[in-house]
């Protein structure tokens, strides 16, 4: 009888405390419930990072030089799809590239990226809307398929390769994965010192404004399709780039410095 006794007691003594764990677990699966909800382009307060790409809308993103999304760009599975147009440059009637709508200045930009067969894109930063196309105004993280785009054997020493600063400094190591597969980068800029990390290395490092940049920019192809290119803006847009290929961006997002 003590036995029985002494069971009866503690049940009345553990029931309220189980009780209120059982109801904290509930309410805990609640709040994860309700967190796994919340919008992806909210700004993760643990580090600062500000999501552009929330992957489901257009939301904050525009035609170069338009008041809207261009038909050559879809939402789809997630990420942001350049349709290709097997057109090259020409592209589609309403294509063109595209632009996150707000300029930012010291920071650093992460997203990742996948190409089609043969595809060429790139990614565009510091660029201004003054002139008729962004890369008139902007450096350039190539996108590419180095095996197959003919961009891969042009330029110099492989300055067109993936990741590397378009037509000026080859991306090293060349690390880019193949076809299909998702390519992770960086891009950071801070008072004019640039870094292009490419799937966990840095493979280009250079300074704007300086000696060394004019004498870069003076010896490639930019000085003829725009005589001012080496003086990039210290703040500007960051867009995408449709060049008549397919093209894939996802887990786009900036972190101001």
């Amino acid at each position: 009888m003590k036995k029985v006794s002494v069971i009866i007691i503690l049940s009345f003594v553990l029931f309220p405390f189980l009780s209120s764990c059982k109801e904290n677990a509930k309410e805990t699966t609640k709040i994860e419930k309700e967190t796994d909800k919340e919008p992806m382009d909210k700004i993760d307060d643990s580090d600062d990072w500000i999501v552009l790409f929330d992957g489901t809308t257009s939301d904050g993103w525009r035609g170069y030089k338009k008041d809207h999304f261009p038909e050559a760009w879809k939402i789809e599975d997630g990420t942001i799809r350049c349709i290709g147009s097997g057109r090259g440059e020409a592209g589609h009637k309403d294509g063109g590239d595209i632009i996150y709508d707000k300029k930012f200045k010291n920071f650093t930009l992460s997203l990742e990226w996948k190409i089609s067969e043969g595809g060429n894109s790139g990614i565009f930063y510091l660029g201004q809307e003054d002139l008729d196309y962004i890369w008139k105004t902007a450096p350039e993280m190539q996108v590419l398929d180095n095996d197959k785009h003919p961009d891969a054997k042009l330029g110099v020493d492989g300055n067109r390769q993936a990741g590397s600063l378009y037509d000026l400094i080859p991306a090293k190591p060349q690390n880019a994965k193949p076809v299909g597969e998702w390519n992770q980068v960086e891009i950071t800029v801070y008072n004019g010192t640039v870094v292009h990390k490419q799937n966990g290395v840095n493979v280009v490092e250079y300074h704007l404004w300086t000696p060394e940049w004019n004498a870069l920019v003076a010896g490639s192809k930019f000085p003829s399709l725009n005589k001012d290119w080496a003086d990039v803006a210290n703040e500007g847009y960051i867009g995408l780039q449709d060049h008549g290929d397919d093209v894939w961006f996802r887990n786009i997002k900036v972190k101001e410095l």
